[in-house]
């Protein structure tokens, strides 16, 4: 019932199809949105991949960034820039490699190479763009479809219902019956993330980092999937500080930047000192207000979420939590290109490396033995002597204090 509650939450009429429309969907729209699709270069004899990206868009920075990242500059061996497409160095393509898998390349042995396949990218700017956007990369020959973000799970069932013999990846949400149970369908393979275990590692940290004793979330809308990022980090910041205060505040949103740095602006006032943005484009406005803070002087720090947004601000990101979208996606695009794309569904968290924290690159009193705890924690959960909750209401409220304005 987890990602059920979204649609109620935001009762949209943009959604492209309700549940009780599951058994016959709709016919889908003439045309598309806004297809970057214009700018790719035509193929040949290439095998065409398609994308459709979440209403963050493109320039998130964030989960959207790292699926391009997957299917373009892996897969493809390009870069988008200046409106259409240009190769990748060798350089350019070790580099964003080694940044993003680091010592789990080597550790698990990871190939990335490019695979010779044409990416075809359409760009959603409302929620009732996602359906015609899929059956257009259908119409235009994709031999494997690819959604970003669990909002695009309707659209996707009633595509692949539409389109028994095109292949689906959805990613951050399982497919879900009327009933809000997960399904499956044979064209599509789902992928979930268990956030919350990652969330507990930069909770720990946070907690290990604070000198004030409080610490901020900035979350965006509140539904369960970003429930789990606060519960996970409530419960990894009491594990390592239980007299800490975490001070929560929801945008609302996961678009709105100017929203995003006030809200950080709003919980730096309130004396915290390390800062978990988990809210899209408005935790880039929550890391901007920590970077402005941070070059005045101030001993703050922020942690970022999906991707590493260390490169925005370097003397400010602490850590974020990592979701491998470019891994899954270069690899479920590999697997296409070698014939062996099934459907299904898949559940990654630290165990399967489908979660883990970025690179501490900040120095702190106490960095070495911070970072060692962390390992130990991250064991104990892989292990399973560490059971992480997934909703605050699963928190001991004698260990996970917390506030909101």
């Amino acid at each position: 019932m987890r990602l059920r509650h979204l649609a109620l939450l935001l009762a949209l009429p943009l959604l492209p199809a309700c549940k009780s429309q599951k058994e016959a969907p709709p016919a889908a729209p003439a045309k598309p949105a806004d297809p970057e699709a214009a700018a790719t270069p035509p193929a040949t004899q290439k095998n065409k991949i398609g994308l459709v990206l979440g209403l963050g868009g493109r320039g998130d920075q964030s989960f959207n960034d790292s699926a391009l990242r997957g299917l373009e500059m892996w897969a493809s061996g390009v870069k988008y820039e200046g409106g259409g497409y240009k190769d990748v160095s060798p350089e350019e393509l070790e580099s964003t490699i080694q940044q993003s898998l680091g010592q789990d390349r080597a550790r698990r042995n990871l190939q990335v190479t490019p695979l010779g396949i044409t990416p075809v990218v359409l760009q959603s700017r409302v929620a009732e763009d996602y359906e015609p956007n899929l059956q257009l990369l259908v119409d235009q020959g994709v031999s494997l479809s690819l959604a970003v973000g669990f909002m695009l799970e309707n659209a996707v069932e009633a595509a692949a219902k539409r389109n028994p013999d095109m292949r689906f990846l959805l990613v951050d949400s399982p497919l879900l019956s009327a009933q809000g149970e997960p399904y499956s369908l044979p064209n599509v393979r789902t992928v979930v993330f268990r956030e919350e275990e990652g969330c507990f590692l930069v909770g720990a940290l946070a907690g290990l980092t604070t000198k004030t004793g409080k610490v901020g979330f900035v979350g965006g809308m509140e539904i369960p999937l970003v429930k789990r990022y606060e519960a996970g980090f409530r419960a990894g910041v009491a594990a390592t500080n239980p007299k800490a205060t975490v001070v929560i505040n929801y945008t609302g949103s996961f678009t709105n930047f100017a929203l995003g740095k006030q809200v950080g602006q709003d919980l730096l006032t309130k004396n915290t000192d390390v800062v978990f943005a988990a809210a899209g484009v408005d935790g880039l406005g929550a890391i901007q207000a920590v970077k402005e803070a941070r070059d005045e002087g101030k001993p703050v720090y922020v942690i970022g979420v999906d991707s590493d947004p260390s490169h925005l601000a370097p003397k400010a990101v602490l850590s974020a939590v990592v979701k491998r979208v470019d891994l899954v996606v270069y690899e479920a695009v590999k697997e296409q290109v070698q014939g062996r794309f099934q459907g299904g569904n898949q559940s990654l968290g630290l165990q399967e490396g489908g979660i883990t924290y970025a690179p501490v690159r900040l120095d702190f009193p106490g960095k070495t033995e911070a970072l060692a705890r962390l390992e130990e924690l991250k064991a104990k959960i892989i292990s399973g002597e560490i059971k992480v909750p997934t909703h605050p209401d699963q928190l001991q409220p004698a260990n996970a204090a917390s506030s909101k304005p």
